[in-house]
C-alpha cells in the first residue's frame, strides 16, 4: 500500500538574459522555439501537443531507455503577451500522478538591456514520488537550456 503524502513547496528562479523580452517570451509561446530548449533527455517522445492560448493545453510523454515514462500535462490559465504566463501542470511517472504545480513566468525589460526573468513554481509533491529539490534542479537545467537557445 502506498503511503499517501502531499508535500507543498514554492521556489523562484531569477535570471537575466541578454536577449530582448519579446524573444524570451517567444521561446515559451512558439512551438519551434520551445522545442530548442524544453524537454527531457529521453530519446523518445510521445503524445505531444502544444496549444499556447488561455485554456490551451501542452503535453508530452518522455520515454527513457529503461521504459520509464514521464508525462507533462499543462493548461495555460493566464497569458499577458510579452510579460506573463501562468499555467498549471501535472507530472506523471508510468501513468501515476507524482506532482501538481502552478507556475508563473515573468518577463520584463532589464534596466541595462536584455530581459529580467523570473519563474515561480508552487508545487504539491505526491506520495514521496517527487520532491521540490528535484523539481528545482530540473527547472534550473531548463533555464540553462533556455539561455543557450537564446
Amino acid at each position: 500500500m502506498t503511503n499517501r503524502t502531499a508535500i507543498h513547496d514554492t521556489f523562484r528562479i531569477d535570471r537575466h538574459f541578454g536577449a530582448a523580452p519579446e524573444r524570451v517570451f517567444t521561446a515559451f509561446a512558439d512551438p519551434d522555439a520551445k522545442a530548442k530548449w524544453f524537454g527531457s533527455p529521453a530519446g523518445k517522445k510521445e503524445d505531444e501537443a502544444f496549444d499556447f492560448r488561455e485554456g490551451g493545453r501542452e503535453s508530452v510523454v518522455s520515454v527513457f531507455d529503461d521504459g520509464t515514462r514521464f508525462g507533462f500535462y499543462a493548461t495555460y490559465t493566464d497569458i499577458v503577451p510579452g510579460e506573463r504566463i501562468v499555467y498549471t501542470y501535472e507530472m506523471t511517472m508510468n501513468g501515476e500522478r507524482i506532482s501538481v504545480s502552478v507556475v508563473t513566468v515573468e518577463v520584463r525589460a532589464g534596466a541595462a538591456g536584455g530581459t529580467d526573468f523570473a519563474v515561480t513554481e508552487q508545487g504539491v509533491y505526491l506520495d514521496g514520488l517527487d520532491n521540490s529539490a528535484q523539481r528545482r534542479q530540473g527547472t534550473e537545467a531548463l533555464m540553462d537550456a533556455l539561455a543557450t537557445s537564446l
